[in-house]
């Protein structure tokens, strides 16, 4: 018996037409109308965002097209990281699984296939940990589907055994990246800066969950399942957030036609985590650093 769809855990906060286009396009799925959605909305962190986050809530309180829609109004700010630690750990409680999506991600009409058809598929392979939808506009061929080490969060999804996995604690995981020696691997040899906004969580310098995420998996030796060719474009670098530039350096065309899911080798791959390094390193010097800082406030929002 096929299992039922995966619940999707949509973040929202106070951005309307991001959130517009973002369930447009989830909407546009053809498991939508057989898949629950639950927005969880975070409460405004001050006066001035009431009326946005209002508006906001306005909208998602009439959202249709899905088999079910429930929303969780947050009384108080979070933020964003608590938000979604406590969003998703819920949504695993109770279903064991979830798809997980913020407000500023597009999805293409075949990323809910791709998502329950890998979450189904790999269910019970404990080495792989998330499914991921996004990738990035690389100039080098990659397979169909390939894994990666670690975990990522631009439209992710997890089971609840890898979910319960979660270090909350960034101390701990950099302190174990240390003393494995594997920092520079944690880092794409160099091409990024993940053990820096692990040491920026701990300063306290981001709130940032997603790398937190991505050192469990990657220390916990877990996989990715990431798809060749683009679900999720990320529409927040418009400049509409608080750090107000725009850039187009993750900026992806979605991909037309539906990823079959199927057995590859259970290992990362060594093509795609070399055309990943090669992007970071080629596109660094035309990235402005404001862009690359935007990128790390959004890793760490």
């Amino acid at each position: 018996m096929t299992a039922a769809n995966a619940p999707i855990a949509l973040f929202v906060y106070n951005r309307l037409p991001h959130t517009r286009q973002a369930i447009d396009a989830l909407r546009r799925n053809a498991l939508a109308a057989a898949t629950d959605l639950i927005v969880f909305s975070d409460g405004p962190k001050d006066h001035e965002s009431e009326s946005a986050v209002r508006e906001v809530r306005q909208f998602i309180g009439g959202i249709s097209g899905f088999r079910s829609v429930r929303i969780v109004a947050r009384p108080v700010n979070l933020g964003l990281a608590n938000s979604i630690i406590g969003g998703v750990t819920q949504v695993c409680d109770e279903f064991g699984r979830v798809i997980v999506l913020e407000d500023d991600l597009v999805t293409a009409p075949s990323f809910l296939r791709f998502m329950n058809d890998a979450l189904n598929f790999y269910d019970a392979e404990e080495r792989v940990g998330s499914i991921h939808g996004y990738w990035y506009p690389v100039d080098r061929k990659v397979p169909e589907t390939f894994f990666l080490r670690g975990a990522s969060c631009w439209g992710w999804a997890t089971w609840s055994r890898a979910w319960r996995m979660f270090e909350p604690d960034g101390r701990k995981l950099l302190a174990e990246l240390q003393e494995r020696r594997l920092t520079g691997l944690f880092d794409l040899d160099g091409a990024i800066a993940y053990t820096k906004m692990l040491r920026d969580q701990i300063a306290g310098k981001n709130n940032s969950w997603a790398i937190r995420w991505h050192a469990t998996m990657f220390l916990a030796d877990r996989l990715q399942l990431s798809p060749g060719s683009s679900l999720v474009n990320n529409i927040g670098f418009d400049g509409s957030g608080t750090h107000c530039w725009k850039s187009d350096a993750y900026s992806v065309p979605l991909g037309a036609q539906p990823i079959t899911v199927g057995r590859i080798p259970l290992e990362q791959s060594t093509q795609a985590r070399a055309a990943l390094v090669h992007y970071y390193r080629s596109t660094r010097p035309s990235i402005p650093e404001r862009a690359l800082g935007r990128l790390r406030r959004m890793l760490g929002r």
